[in-house]
């Protein structure tokens, strides 16, 4: 493993040249990364597939081409991102002007988890870079074989004075948790997220908490069923549900439950056949750990789809569980895993009563035709961010800053959001030695009813 102080001296040391915060540099860096990750492609879909049998097309679509989208976007404008931005100067400062620059924080630690590893790696690590700073990367040790490709092609183009990967399970991350940073960056569990905030206090360290929970996905009554169980099963069974804001348990209108259950089953078996255990594409839980916990879920509920499991290759069949209330244990945690609770509803009100009543989740999915109940959920619910009428897509828009809310998580990121994440914002005025009004200096005389016309 690196040597953690000596890694970030020499990161400190190169960052004080200056060279991190030229245009150029930055440009240059984030062009190497995109080509690296080209040249490695084959080899970065092998390491996906290792990890969690992510297919080839799934590998590319929420992993390799989502850090490519981040990197072009960068690119395409970074240039008008870094120039000062002029702002309004009241009239009680004339004559002056007021301008917001950017600089980056120094050398910063970007701690990914193991659902998405590479994505959630090195789309930080391009904000990180655009912004101006040195960075230490700590991928997950779960999803190994990413990891190693990560540590090669890091080493590959960059020098450890600007960007680092540390190895290793938990030790690693307590050992990097010991040192100052100028700020940290951290996907991962609610708990895990307390431990890094709590480290990062000590230091007085800015922090960026992408964390999980429990996402509601609400169908009412008007909603295009068919077309709802589509991309419901598709965002839930995703990754074998192992993504922080797949749709956690569906809440349904009494109504039309029991047809929308009908259509998710159609959809299942169309998407990954009568037995997905032997699909070759369908993903795998990540270890027996977490394989095990989702065995004991499985319990909580009645298994209307699905409960198949093959421990050899540590899958679950996308499973629907019915019978479900709020106190079952499926619905006392994030499952991270293939299975759907399902609970009912009778009016949307209360269906975000309950919602409201539980932490803020880090995404929220509403399926409607109803522009009022559209209205009325945005409004009356906190959550970091969501669908009406599809799941998951609204990370891959580069123009949608991604974060939680509360338990959730704090800060957010993607497009100019890493970039704006990444940087402090420094405040200046300009003042003019041209002429210099007397308004402010004692002694004060009758300048109280002067200031007050000019400070309505």
């Amino acid at each position: 493993m690196l040597d953690i102080k000596e890694t970030l001296e020499k990161q400190r040391a190169f960052f004080e040249t200056g060279k991190t915060k030229d245009l150029q540099f930055r440009v240059a860096m984030l062009n190497k990364l995109r080509e690296a990750i080209k040249s490695h492609e084959e080899e970065i879909m092998a390491a996906l597939k290792n990890d969690l049998n992510k297919a080839p097309f799934e590998a590319y679509a929420t992993e390799v081409g989502m850090v490519l989208e981040e990197i072009n976007y960068t690119l395409k404008h970074i240039s008008s991102w870094v120039k000062p931005k002029r702002v309004r100067t009241p009239l009680v400062h004339f004559p002056s002007s007021s301008y917001l620059y950017t600089e980056p924080y120094g050398s910063v630690l970007i701690i990914s988890p193991w659902n998405y590893p590479f994505q959630l790696t090195l789309a930080p690590l391009v904000g990180a870079i655009a912004a101006g700073n040195c960075t230490v990367l700590k991928p997950s040790e779960y999803s190994a074989n990413t990891s190693e490709i990560i540590e090669r092609i890091s080493k590959e183009i960059f020098a450890e004075s600007f960007v680092a990967v540390v190895r290793g399970g938990r030790e690693a991350n307590q050992s990097l948790l010991k040192e100052k940073f100028d700020y940290i960056f951290f996907t991962g569990s609610t708990a895990v997220g307390k431990t890094v905030m709590e480290s990062a206090a000590r230091h007085l360290t800015p922090v960026t908490l992408e964390l999980g929970g429990k996402s509601p996905c609400i169908v009412d009554n008007t909603a295009d069923l068919e077309l709802a169980a589509k991309r419901i099963v598709w965002g839930k069974f995703l990754n074998a549900g192992q993504t922080c804001v797949a749709p956690d348990y569906l809440l349904v209108h009494g109504s039309i439950k029991e047809k929308l259950i009908r259509e998710m089953k159609k959809y299942i078996a169309k998407f990954y056949g009568n037995n997905p255990l032997t699909n070759e594409d369908y993903p795998k839980i990540i270890n027996q750990k977490h394989f095990e916990r989702l065995l004991g879920l499985l319990k909580s509920g009645r298994v209307v789809e699905g409960g198949q499991f093959e421990e050899k290759t540590r899958q679950i069949a996308p499973t629907i569980l019915d019978n479900v209330t709020w106190e079952s244990a499926v619905m006392q945690e994030e499952i991270f895993g293939p299975l759907l609770p399902v609970l009912e509803f009778e009016s949307l009100d209360a269906a975000l009563s309950q919602v409201n009543q539980h932490p803020k989740p880090l995404a929220f999915y509403l399926f409607t035709r109803s522009k009022e109940n559209e209205t009325q959920a945005i409004r009356r619910s906190s959550f970091g961010g969501g669908c009406i009428n599809d799941t998951i897509i609204h990370l891959a828009n580069p123009n949608l800053r991604f974060g939680g809310v509360g338990e959730s998580g704090m800060g957010q990121y993607h497009g100019k959001g890493s970039y704006d994440t990444f940087s402090h914002l420094k405040s200046i005025m300009k003042k003019s030695n041209r002429l210099d009004v007397p308004l402010r200096y004692p002694p004060f005389k009758n300048h109280l009813s002067l200031l007050k016309k000019f400070m309505k």
